[in-house]
């Protein structure tokens, strides 16, 4: 299968093998419904060096039971029934068009994972470079569907689902138009769960597909690990402080460890290579100083290893 039929595009970026990693810090709702939030988890991801950040948008009578809108919860704005919290936190067209101007003035995409076909057409007021499929989506059929009729690229998260639901899901999507992005659904999910080298099963699985990452550990080293490994793309979330009240908070990563996750990242981009073994002009100085053998031998080695040509 041709390294190009796996690349996709998102907005002016490439994304696939070969092409640098395209990192999302997913906001989510770890705004908590404030604006200032959102401008601030936006600054911390332009300044680590992310390509974009990510919400996620409901329609909140769609998305809520409705045996569960009047159960009474504690928040910080006090207590408040679960369907006027939903309300709370949700962003609406005014505070998106902020944003929306707001990620252009930082040059930093954005985009959202909707929730509901209400919400695909909220999101699609937007030219945003890709829509986002949560994991807990991915057996959506009707979501799905209206989410290819946009014709923009899907990013589909697997979490939580079999090899069978993934094999269906991109059965409804279509193979030519998505990234798929390994996961584990768990907040924050244990190191002995993550199962990183699934990455490499679902490449097998999905030739034309490129391969990306969603995390919800703790720590950094695992998300880098999904780099190695191949990932394409990669997405943590992030938060202001761990602390903070909301459920995604503490499997979040905070501004500084943003920073580095997206610096190392570019480091083991770098190091990772073509695959074609080669001496290197710096290793030509050690190769004269180290290597043991005859003298006659070592002179021709070093000429053939610089491409020159080996004087009688």
């Amino acid at each position: 299968m041709s390294t190009n039929s796996r690349i996709r595009r998102f907005g002016s970026r490439e994304v696939g093998p070969g092409r640098p990693v395209y990192v999302c810090g997913e906001i989510g709702i770890n705004h908590n419904g404030e604006l200032e939030n959102a401008f601030k988890l936006i600054d911390a991801a332009a300044e680590a060096g992310c390509d974009a950040v990510k919400f996620q948008k409901r329609t909140p009578e769609i998305c809520t039971p409705r045996d569960q809108w009047d159960i009474e919860r504690d928040t910080p704005w006090g207590r408040m029934t679960y369907i006027d919290y939903r309300h709370r936190v949700e962003f609406g067209e005014d505070e998106y068009r902020a944003i929306d101007d707001y990620c252009t003035s930082k040059n930093i995409d954005w985009f959202a994972s909707p929730w509901d076909t209400e919400a695909v057409a909220f999101l699609e007021k937007f030219d945003v470079p890709a829509h986002k499929v949560a994991s807990a989506s991915l057996t959506d059929d009707e979501l799905l569907r209206a989410l290819r009729s946009t014709g923009r690229a899907v990013i589909l998260s697997t979490g939580m689902s079999t090899p069978k639901q993934i094999r269906h899901a991109v059965e409804v999507l279509g193979s030519d138009n998505i990234l798929m992005c390994h996961a584990t659904s768990t907040y924050p999910a244990k190191a002995e769960e993550l199962n990183l080298r699934v990455i490499n099963t679902l490449e097998k699985e999905f030739p034309n597909v490129p391969i990306g990452y969603s995390g919800h550990e703790t720590g950094l080293q695992t998300t880098l690990a999904a780099v190695a490994l191949g990932a394409t793309f990669v997405e943590r979330h992030i938060t202001l402080d761990r602390a903070m009240w909301g459920s995604d908070q503490a499997a979040s990563v905070e501004p500084q460890g943003l920073t580095r996750l997206v610096r190392d990242i570019r480091t083991i981009e770098a190091s990772l290579g073509d695959g074609v073994k080669k001496v290197y002009e710096s290793e030509l100085g050690p190769m004269k100083k180290l290597r043991r053998v005859s003298g006659v031998v070592a002179e021709a080695e070093i000429a053939d290893a610089a491409g020159e040509p080996v004087g009688v």
